[in-house]
């Protein structure tokens, strides 16, 4: 694995041993931010969070492009290992907030993100829950992104937000989301 385009370019990225996580596949991930680059132009100044974080590689690709701050949530130990090594190798600790915990354990926002990323666990439903509760809890707001990263088969539905772009790549399905006009 490594960082597709800007400052950290070429960069290799460690990735967890074993099975436990499936970290995004680069095609997948020059995709998703093919698409993302497409409709926010810049990442300069983003407020990003980066969900079922894993290594880290889609919140560190945003900021080698530009992010201003990444919120890293994962609870998987050796995940969290390779997670702050990578963010140590890059030297990005300044633009980091890392947490080990549950991505449902996030309390309310202090102000809504720019950029919300998901990659949740395949099949399970967890990418659904999660952002169901951060629209309660303000993370979501009329000019956030979101991206989930779901199997192919599966068709994202979640109360308050509308697809506005859908991809499929591989065994991957990327869905970029808003928030509907009428809110929550």
């Amino acid at each position: 694995m490594r960082i597709i385009a800007g400052q950290w370019r070429g960069r290799k990225l460690q990735a967890p041993p074993g099975e436990t996580t499936r970290p995004t596949a680069d095609r997948t991930r020059e995709t998703l931010f093919s698409m993302l680059v497409s409709r926010l132009g810049s990442f300069e100044g983003l407020e990003v969070a980066d969900l079922f974080a894993g290594s880290g590689a889609l919140g560190l690709e945003a900021l080698s492009r530009g992010a201003a701050r990444c919120i890293f949530v994962e609870q998987d130990a050796p995940a969290i290992r390779a997670l702050r090594s990578n963010v140590a190798a890059l030297q990005a600790e300044a633009g980091c907030d890392v947490r080990a915990a549950s991505v449902l354990a996030l309390g309310p926002a202090p102000a809504p993100l720019d950029l919300i990323l998901l990659d949740p666990p395949y099949r399970s439903g967890a990418g659904e829950v999660a952002l169901d509760k951060l629209q309660r809890l303000g993370w979501i707001g009329e000019a956030t992104w979101i991206s989930l990263e779901t199997a192919v088969d599966e068709v994202p539905a979640i109360k308050g937000l509308e697809a506005v772009a859908d991809r499929k790549v591989g065994k991957a399905r990327l869905t970029l989301l808003r928030q509907t006009g009428d809110g929550v």
